[in-house]
């Protein structure tokens, strides 16, 4: 059993830092209560050990892994405000404290008494097996129960309406009242066609969030992706593992009503044996949806209702906000972010899909992101800056970048000030390598300031290799791209020095089968940190490098979010 430790309220916090700027006057905060202490010996020099210590507390079994809203998992949260305070940083959060306050509710379903059934043409009845066959919530707020009457079921292809491709997979189809399945991914990654969305690279059009968006925006009743592993990137366990238990969403004012009122997932054995049943073939309906011009598609005869009874409770998780203040243009920041969060606890049988062990340490995915970024603080605490350096570790990732999405909605600072963004998220322990990984490569000037720095290392940058898995729009720097900010998200390179690409490959695809979003994701002392030390410093002197400028980089013309960027800044 840990002993508590007990540091004072953020005013009191700001006392350990007595190097610190003098801050604008704090109100007072409430006790933040440590449940591991604090490192003692790190330094400004970005290296393993301060990296691992911090790596390893995040990933402890004490927070109970980090789910957003429970005691535990905001105690990671009180860690982090009282590590940036200890290393000299400036509250940035809501009323002179550490933290912007982010709304949410926690709900779970009862597997043992919600159902989905599915009635075949020969009116016999499956019920659907929860996690065997599928998995489904509500993401409605505020109600316990939510049931509806057996729907038509009706295949919408990708389910995506994309006017600026000249597609509509919901053409002609009234969808209120009605079921509808959607394959994963969208039409470039099925076909490979360049011309066709982005090709092999997902689109927003790909992502599970979108289809769901869609689905409602349609009417639809409920709404059921087809899960396949390599158009979603992982497995089916990943999908079991990260959407059964309890699911956070952000306190909706309408309570989640425009919502359909069911969502989920089902096996590519369930959906081919629901095509088969309606006497058609799934693979032939698949090539079908990759085809412009595709229609819905009812599969005749069968019907779906559902219930699902859930708890529902409302809590408090918060993003963690801290500053270095420029001396020159204050008002100008560069920002870096990672998310605390990661997926908490779940219960399961011994031996069971948890693998006797229900805690989701997230030590790479994010431990390693929050590690980072405060590492970042540390060394340019003891530089200079003429601009601001934000440093926002943001909760509710996990649960579809709900922390970042808020703080987009509600910054602490003017999103037109922040000059650029650097996003930390899932580094993995593999060594040295020759490379870095830009994720959504060609889209901003930052690439091109990152590149100058690993050349210094003797090394290079290279665009993602697994554009199809949509790993640009999987995490926190997409919230606040959509609001027109350049923002970089550059990971790990896979060119080993020791083994090279195939070696680097062979550790990513190791870590998505046997550890991504599993309780296996713990730390180890035996974890190389060499490479990314190398990546956390070359990240650290791009943002310094924005820091110590008046320069303003920006998106490459024609980038997605060029217009939004322009228009933040009155330049339209």
């Amino acid at each position: 059993m840990f002993n508590r430790l007990t540091l004072a309220s953020a005013a009191a916090l700001l006392g350990l830092a007595a190097c610190a700027p003098d801050p604008a006057p704090a109100q007072a905060a409430p006790e933040l209560q440590l449940l591991l202490p604090l490192p003692e010996a790190t330094t400004p020099d970005i290296n393993a050990a301060d990296l691992a210590v911090r790596i390893k507390t995040l990933a402890d079994d004490i927070f109970e892994g980090r789910g957003p809203g429970t005691p535990a998992g905001e105690a990671s949260a009180d860690w982090i405000a009282a590590e940036m305070a200890r290393i000299g940083l400036t509250p940035g959060g809501d009323n002179g404290s550490w933290f912007q306050s982010v709304k949410m509710v926690n709900q779970s379903v009862d597997p043992a008494t919600s159902e989905l059934v599915i009635t075949w043409p020969d009116q016999d009845e499956l019920s659907v097996a929860f996690k065997d066959q599928a998995v489904f919530w509500t993401k409605h707020q505020n109600t316990n129960t939510i049931s509806f009457d057996p729907a038509d079921v009706v295949f919408v292809g990708y389910g995506a309406v994309a006017p600026e491709y000249g597609w509509d997979d919901y053409a002609g189809l009234d969808a209120k009242g009605k079921t509808v399945l959607i394959l994963v991914n969208d039409p470039g990654f099925a076909t490979g066609d360049p011309a066709l969305f982005n090709g092999q690279a997902m689109t927003y059009y790909g992502r599970w969030t979108y289809k769901f968006e869609e689905a409602a925006r349609q009417g639809a009743t409920a709404a059921l992706v087809i899960h396949e592993t390599e158009p979603a990137s992982y497995g089916w366990d990943v999908v079991t593992g990260s959407w059964s238990g309890a699911q956070s969403d952000l306190v909706r004012s309408n309570g989640g009503a425009d919502r359909a009122l069911l969502e989920g997932w089902i096996t590519r054995d369930l959906a081919a044996d629901m095509f088969a049943k309606a006497g058609l073939d799934f693979e032939t309906m698949k090539t079908a949806a990759k085809t412009r011009g595709f229609t819905p598609v009812t599969l005749d005869g069968l019907k779906v209702r559902g219930t699902v009874n859930q708890t529902i409770d409302a809590q408090t998780s918060r993003n963690v906000v801290g500053i270095l203040p420029g001396a020159t243009a204050p008002d100008e920041y560069v920002l870096y972010t990672a998310h605390w969060d990661h997926l908490g606890m779940k219960q399961g049988q011994p031996g069971d899909d948890f693998y006797q062990d229900d805690i989701f340490n997230g030590a790479v995915d994010n431990a390693t992101g929050s590690a980072a970024i405060l590492e970042i603080a540390e060394a340019m605490k003891s530089e200079t800056l003429d601009r601001s350096a934000l440093f926002l570790a943001v909760t509710l990732e996990e649960s579809g970048l709900l922390g970042s999405a808020y703080y987009a909605e509600n910054p602490t600072v003017p999103l037109n000030k922040i000059v650029a963004g650097i996003n930390i998220d899932g580094a993995l322990p593999i060594g040295r390598t020759r490379d870095m990984v830009v994720v959504g490569y060609g889209a901003s000037q930052l690439e091109d300031l990152l590149k100058d720095v690993v050349a210094k290392q003797d090394r290079v940058i290279k665009p993602d290799q697994s554009p199809q898995a949509g790993y640009f729009y999987r995490s926190d720097h997409i919230s606040f791209a959509k609001k027109g900010v350049p923002m970089l998200y550059a990971d790990g390179g896979e060119d080993k020095i020791d083994g090279g690409v195939a070696a680097g490959k062979a550790a990513a695809m190791a870590y998505t089968a046997e550890r991504y979003h599993k309780p296996m994701d713990e730390y180890s002392d035996d974890w190389d940190l060499s490479g990314f030390v190398e990546d956390v410093q070359a990240l650290y002197e791009v943002g310094l490098g924005i820091a110590q400028s008046t320069d303003w980089p920006t998106w490459y013309p024609g980038n997605e979010f060029e217009a939004a960027r322009k228009e933040s800044l009155g330049q339209n």
